[in-house]
């Protein structure tokens, strides 16, 4: 009777967004096998409650407890951006920011603007285990259009899930190695302004590339490495594939937080792969020149991509002679935006939007629409396609005589501090999240030219 009454709660909450949800299970439940004819012990509210997860999915319940997932909720620079948001729109924006960094406080009626988000239980805040994996048809394309079942099955990859304390059942949109599985990912990874601009495409832009095609690769493939391990540590559980569930990209937390380290790590080899670039030094008629090329070989989508609007993504390239610097672009202070330095050489790939009045903002939902630099993803395997080549060269006149030493690296932050300087002069954000914010090089990026071994290409 108490599992039905539960069951009641939970799925009345859903689908009537402003009835109350009942109380998450206080004691872990046990992760003993449960036998062929036992009910699940887990369902209805028990199941909201990432701690529940815990005792049987003890390595991904850490993995997702340091990443960004769990993080949504509490990213200092989402709450400055949704707070502010919902002040000039006067709550017109709504839902259009938690909706995907809270959804089960969205989808329970637990907030409408995510202002309210800190006084809510853990278990309603951020990208919980339970929205995942009860998610069982994607219904759009962008601003989170999952569906979410009612059966009390939490859904995963796994064609033969054993008898466990709660209900399971294989999900092709859970499953890495389907095709389809991207278009969960791809449904909070689209974000389209009111205006109706597209300011996040990482599902449109993966949608059009070569990783896309049958056999290649879908998100989970490059963002939830693989392992053998088990899937949850109860009786008789036999080894699997598994996948980390830190779901490592480019965002970090800028405050304390759980596994802090291990997610930067994660991030900085995520990165160090992504490009391949080359350098080379050349006597020209019109003097000497460095040619670099930057390209996009393995992200399964542009680069930067996501809120490529607050990213920045540059090339530094610096020219000695005698020890003494001859030339340098894309030298950029600590804490300094990258767009306030005056360098006309500067390469830096971003995306730029605008609002109704054709101004440039970078303020996301005044988007209207917006102009992208981006590296392009790969859209073939073929070398005798066209399309094939999609890398991007520029050139760089340096000064005569020639240098005796040149370095390049691309760099890259994940928000710049033209945004948060402006959310600190509005005290929506606290000035000492800035001391946090990293900026990474690219380790697949970094080459140097000396001239020990006269004009040629390093790559």
């Amino acid at each position: 009777m108490r599992r039905a009454q539960q069951n009641r709660s939970i799925w009345a909450a859903l689908a009537l967004p402003l009835v109350a949800v009942g109380a998450v299970a206080a004691a872990l439940p046990s992760c003993t096998s449960a036998k062929t004819e036992d009910p699940p012990s887990l369902t209805g509210d028990a199941l909201l409650d990432p701690n529940n997860c815990l005792p049987c999915h003890a390595d991904q319940f850490r993995e997702w407890a340091g990443s960004m997932h769990a993080y949504s909720s509490e990213d200092p620079v989402f709450l400055a951006m949704n707070k502010r948001m919902q002040r000039e729109t006067n709550g017109a924006a709504g839902t259009l920011c938690v909706g995907c960094h809270a959804p089960m406080a969205v989808r329970l009626g637990k907030t409408t603007d995510g202002l309210n988000l800190g006084e809510l239980p853990a278990s309603m805040r951020g990208v919980t285990c339970f929205f995942c994996h009860a998610t069982d048809a994607v219904e759009g394309t962008h601003n989170n259009p999952l569906r979410l079942a009612t059966d009390d099955a939490m859904r995963g990859g796994i064609g033969d899930p054993i008898k466990a304390p709660h209900r399971a059942t294989y999900s092709a949109l859970h499953d890495r190695e389907s095709m389809s599985s991207a278009t969960m990912c791809g449904a909070c990874h689209d974000v389209v302004t009111q205006p109706g601009a597209h300011v996040e495409r990482t599902f449109d832009e993966w949608n059009a590339s070569l990783y896309a095609k049958p056999g290649q690769l879908a998100c989970g493939k490059c963002h939830m490495e693989g392992r053998d391990g088990l899937a949850a540590k109860v009786d008789g559980a036999p080894a699997r594939r598994v996948h980390d569930h830190s779901m490592a990209a480019v965002d970090v937390a800028l405050t304390p937080f759980s596994e802090t380290e291990a997610q930067r790590a994660g991030v900085q080899k995520l990165l160090d792969a992504t490009l391949l670039t080359k350098l080379c030094v050349k006597q020209s008629p019109a003097g000497v020149l460095a040619e670099v090329t930057l390209d996009n070989a393995f992200a399964g989508h542009k680069f930067p991509s996501g809120a490529a609007q607050d990213r920045r993504a540059w090339l530094e390239l610096i020219a000695y002679r005698g020890g003494m610097q001859v030339f340098s672009t894309g030298v950029v202070p600590d804490k300094k935006a990258v767009t306030s330095i005056v360098d006309p050489n500067l390469w830096v790939l971003r995306d730029k939007i605008f609002g109704a009045d054709d101004k440039e903002t970078h303020l996301f939902w005044q988007a209207a629409r917006f102009e992208s630099e981006l590296l392009p993803a790969a859209v073939t395997a073929d070398p005798k396609d066209p399309a094939f080549f999609h890398s991007v060269t520029k050139t760089f006149t340096l000064p005569v005589p020639p240098p005796d030493r040149v370095t390049m690296r691309v760099r890259m932050r994940p928000v710049d501090f033209d945004l948060l300087d402006d959310l600190v002069a509005t005290n929506d954000l606290d000035p000492q999240v800035l001391d946090r914010v990293p900026t990474y090089d690219l380790g697949g990026s970094i080459r140097e030219w000396t001239n020990a071994g006269g004009f040629r290409c390093i790559e």
